[in-house]
C-alpha cells in the first residue's frame, strides 16, 4: 500500500474536516527469529513457541528491566530512528502442505519501505495537536493477545487481512474487511497482520503481573486512529499508539497442489493455532533520553524526522543477532519448533 492511500486509510472515523494526520511509520529489519520470550517465559530457554523480533540488539531470554538498559547495552538497531533501541516481537506464521510438512512463511515490506522482512511499526499521537502524548517511561512493556487463545476473544485490536494484488489502504486499524480469524483462500497479496496495542496508562506501573493491565484502550473512540478517545479514570494518562504491521508472503504457497484437498486454509501461527486467534505482540520501550517525546511532540511523520536521528536501510540491515535455539526455522520441516513442548 502506498503511503499516501495508507495515511488517508488511517483517517477513517476522524472528523471530516481533518484533511491529514502526522504518524511515524517506519521499517524494523528482522534483529533474529528466535524460541525466547523475555516477558512471558523470561529466562526459559527454548521458549515454548517461535517468535519474529526486530529492534535494539540487546534482546536476550531475560531482560529484566531491573538490570537490564536496552539503550546502554545496545550497540546497533534495526530499526529506521537511530535512537529507538526498543524490541517488538510478534509469532511466526507456518505454511502446512497437504504432505503434512511445514514451512515458515517470509515476510515481506510494506510499499515505500526498504528492509529484510521484519515489522512495520507506527507511533501515531493523539489526533488534535493540542492534546498531550506522554512517551513511554524506561522499563515499560505492554502484550497484546493471547498465544493459548483458540477462539475469538474481545482483542479486537489484533487481526488478519487478506490482501489483493494491487494493495489495500482501506481502515489499517483492524477495521473491516479484517478479521481475528486467518484468511480462508489464497492471498494475492500475501496475509496482513496487524496489531495494535492500548493508548491509556494509570500513570505509575512500567508492567503488570499480565503485561496488560497497567495500560487499558479508551472507553470511548477505541475504533479511532492514535491516542484518541476518553481514557478511563484508572488509567488517565494517554501514551502513543503502537501498531505493528507485519506482511507474510503467502503469495509463494498459493499452489492449489500444496493446499489441502478439502480445500480448507493450511497456516498456522508458531503457537500451533491454525485459527489466527493466538497471533499477539509485545512491546519493550528503549527509546534514548527523551527521543520518543521529542517525536510526539514534533508530530514527526513517515520515517523522517527532524527531532531523530536516522540510518539508511542497509545499515538497519546489518544489525542483527545470532540465534540462541538452533533449529531449522527455514527448511521444511515435520513439525514446528517447540510443538512438542505444547504436546
Amino acid at each position: 500500500m502506498q503511503w499516501k492511500g495508507l495515511a488517508l486509510a488511517l483517517l477513517v472515523g476522524q472528523s471530516a474536516g481533518q484533511a491529514f494526520m502526522e504518524m511515524m511509520r517506519f521499517q524494523c529489519s528482522q534483529l533474529v527469529i528466535d524460541r525466547l520470550d523475555p516477558l512471558v517465559n523470561p529466562g526459559l530457554i527454548p521458549s515454548p513457541h517461535l517468535h519474529q523480533i526486530v529492534g535494539g540488539n540487546s534482546f536476550n531470554a531475560s531482560m529484566d528491566p531491573a538490570d537490564h538498559d536496552l539503550v546502554a547495552g545496545s550497540t546497533c538497531t534495526s530499526c529506521t530512528f537511530t535512537e529507538d533501541f526498543s524490541n517488538y516481537w510478534t509469532a511466526v506464521l507456518y505454511f502446512r502442505a497437504r504432505n503434512g510438512t511445514y514451512r515458515r512463511v517470509p515476510q515481506f515490506v510494506s510499499e515505500g519501505l526498504r528492509a529484510d522482512g521484519g515489522i512495520t511499526v507506527y507511533y501515531i499521537p493523539a489526533p488534535d495537536a493540542s492534546t498531550k502524548v506522554t512517551a513511554f517511561k524506561p522499563g515499560f512493556r505492554m502484550l497484546v493477545g493471547d498465544a493459548a487463545a483458540r477462539a475469538k476473544t474481545d482483542v479486537r485490536k489484533v487481526c488478519h487481512r487478506c490482501m489483493p494484488k494491487t494493495g489495500d489502504a482501506s481502515n489499517v486499524n483492524c477495521g473491516a474487511p479484517d478479521s481475528q480469524e486467518l484468511p480462508s483462500k489464497m492471498c494475492d497479496g500475501g496475509i496482513r497482520s496487524v496489531i495494535t496495542f492500548p493508548t491509556c496508562w494509570d500513570g505509575k506501573n512500567t508492567d503488570s503481573a499480565n503485561h496488560q493491565d497497567h495500560v487499558s484502550y479508551p472507553e470511548t473512540g477505541d475504533t479511532s486512529v492514535g491516542s484518541s478517545g476518553t481514557c478511563p479514570a484508572t488509567h488517565p494518562v494517554k501514551i502513543p499508539q503502537v501498531m505493528l504491521e507485519v506482511m507474510w508472503d503467502t503469495r509463494i504457497f498459493n499452489d492449489p497442489d500444496l493446499w489441502p484437498e478439502d480445500g480448507s486454509q493450511p497456516f498456522v501461527w508458531s503457537t500451533g493455532d491454525s485459527s489466527g486467534f493466538s497471533q499477539h505482540g509485545d512491546y519493550v520501550f528503549g527509546w534514548k533520553d527523551d527521543s520518543l517525546q521529542r517525536a510526539m511532540d514534533n508530530r514527526c511523520n513517515g520515517a523522517v524526522c527532524s527531532a531523530l536521528k536516522v540510518q539508511s536501510a542497509e545499515d538497519a540491515m546489518k544489525c542483527t543477532k545470532q540465534r540462541v535455539v538452533e533449529e531449522d526455522y527455514d527448511g521444511w520441516v515435520t513439525e514446528i519448533p517447540g510443538m512438542a513442548m505444547a504436546a
